[in-house]
Order: structure tokens, then C-alpha cells, then sequence
């Protein structure tokens, strides 16, 4: 029996060993290695190629739109999964374009993940269930849910509303008992829910949508 080898990255180890301790659990799939960082994930791909990548987009460093353009420019045969915890759409059509072949949310059981494997494998392209319907809804009622309406989280706001305010991340790691690292996460992840790449693109479009008020 062919296995199908499988890559992970997350930038939660926690998340990494329980998908690895899972998916190894089934015969015809193989993990053949995991990371937590975008850098080292380009550096193992020079040795190891998988045949699927189930790949977080909330990561630091590099997001996972870039990530995944970067991946595919050099391994365009590799499969790669999204793996989040956000059912925007606007965020889902983006990762699409950059080429991913699937989408889903961490909630998904070990079914659906396999599932999910076997059918990007087979050539074709697999959504969350939660997704399509979200999505769906959209077609139907010609509203886009997720231009305007960004999940943001409360800690994202909050430290939106300090980036808009001038202070610099370390600054903002001060004031709110945090590592410098998570404020850099959470910029990294704000960044790409509104789909901008500075401060200056970030603070204007947050005022568009309204989430300064």
C-alpha cells in the first residue's frame, strides 16, 4: 500500500501532536514531518516533499497566503490543506486563489480530515461543510458576509485600536502583560482578515469597515 505522506505546520505544538498522534493512526497515511515555522517548513522542503500539507494560515512570521504562493512557486504538485479556526469567506476565496486545494476549520473531526486528504489527492478541491453553506448564502442573498463583517477577536480589537493609536508592538506587549511574539501573531492575523500589508493600509481600512468606532 502507497501512503500518502503528510506534512504539518502549526504554530501550536499542542495542535501538531494531536493531528500527527491521529493521522498516523490510519494505515494509509504518513507523517513525515512538522514544524511551527514558515522559514523551517521551506527549509525542509528541500530534503522532504509531501505528497499534502495540512498548513495553519494564522502563523507568525509569514502568513499563510504568502506561505502557500511560496510553497506551490517551488512544489506545485503539493496538496495543501488550510487548516483555521475562521469561517470568513473573504479569507477562504483568498487562500483558493493562492492555489490551496482545501479548506478546514480546526473543529473538524478525524473523518472529515481524512476525507479531506483523500479527495485533494484524487484531483479535486474540498470545503467545510460550514464553509459551503456560508458561502452559499451569500450567492443566494448577493451579500458578502465578510467584507464588513471581520471576526475579529476581543484582543485583536484591542490591540488594533493601539496600533491606531502609534504604539509599537513591543509597546503594546507592555501595556497589555503579553510577549512581544503573541502581539506580532495577532498583527500578522489582523493584517490578513483585512487583507492589507502596513500599519497605513491597516489603520484605513479598519476606519472603512468601522471597527475603530
Amino acid at each position: 500500500m502507497t501512503k500518502v505522506r503528510l506534512a504539518i505546520i502549526d504554530d501550536h505544538a499542542v495542535v501538531i501532536d494531536g493531528l500527527k498522534t491521529m493521522l498516523n493512526a490510519f494505515d494509509n497515511l504518513d507523517v513525515v514531518f512538522t514544524t511551527q515555522s514558515g522559514r523551517e517548513l521551506l527549509e525542509r522542503f528541500r530534503t522532504v516533499v509531501p505528497d499534502v500539507l495540512l498548513m495553519d494560515i494564522q502563523m507568525p512570521e509569514m502568513n499563510g497566503i504568502d506561505l502557500c504562493k511560496q510553497v506551490l512557486r517551488q512544489h506545485s504538485n503539493v496538496k495543501i490543506i488550510a487548516f483555521s479556526s475562521f469561517d470568513d469567506s473573504n479569507y477562504v476565496k483568498q487562500i483558493f486563489r493562492s492555489g490551496a486545494k482545501g479548506y478546514l476549520l480546526k473543529n473538524s473531526d478525524k473523518h472529515t480530515i481524512v476525507k479531506a486528504i483523500e479527495t485533494v489527492m484524487q484531483g479535486e478541491e474540498y470545503m467545510d461543510e460550514t464553509i459551503k453553506k456560508i458561502l452559499l448564502q451569500e450567492s443566494l442573498t448577493g451579500q458578502r458576509r465578510s467584507i464588513y463583517e471581520v471576526p475579529l477577536t476581543k484582543r485583536e480589537k484591542e490591540i488594533l485600536k493601539l496600533v491606531a493609536e502609534g504604539l509599537s508592538s513591543q509597546e503594546i506587549a507592555d501595556k497589555l502583560f503579553i510577549s512581544l511574539r503573541t502581539v506580532e501573531t495577532h498583527r500578522l492575523n489582523i493584517n490578513q482578515k483585512l487583507d492589507v500589508k502596513n500599519t497605513a493600509g491597516l489603520v484605513k481600512e479598519a476606519i472603512k469597515r468601522g471597527l475603530m468606532d
